[in-house]
């Protein structure tokens, strides 16, 4: 889980919300709600580019900078993220005993989806 501190600031009809960490970051929204949700959304595909993630201000550090500002942390979860936003499904050629095959054919079972199921348990993914 990452946590940075965003800047909010109203600019006309609008609300302006940047990430002075993520300074490639940048948003808007109609309304409060609007521009959190807006701002998970960016901080998520900006991050999704850095191999390492820069480290966060402090609150006081970015109240200092930005006194006209509103500020909130905001919060990411790159893992989920990438679950939501990065779906593309890949190929894999598994080897399976032949007699579980031919049960699991049988039965109609979607091989694919019951090796997703897996791995997601094995990895403890919800």
């Amino acid at each position: 889980m990452l946590l940075y501190p965003a800047t909010f600031t109203a600019d006309g009809d609008y609300i302006m919300v940047k990430f002075p960490d993520v300074p490639e970051a940048i948003t808007q929204g109609k309304n409060p709600q609007e521009a959190y949700e807006m701002a998970i959304e960016v901080l998520g595909f900006v991050l999704e580019d850095y191999t390492d993630y820069p480290k966060p201000s402090t609150l006081s550090e970015v109240r200092e900078q930005y006194p006209q500002s509103d500020i909130a942390l905001v919060s990411i979860d790159m893992l989920s993220y990438k679950r939501k936003y990065q779906s593309k499904k890949v190929r894999k050629n598994v080897t399976v005993p032949e007699w579980l095959n031919n049960l699991a054919e049988k039965e109609n079972l979607n091989f694919s989806q019951i090796l997703t199921e897996a791995l997601e348990r094995k990895l403890e993914i919800q």
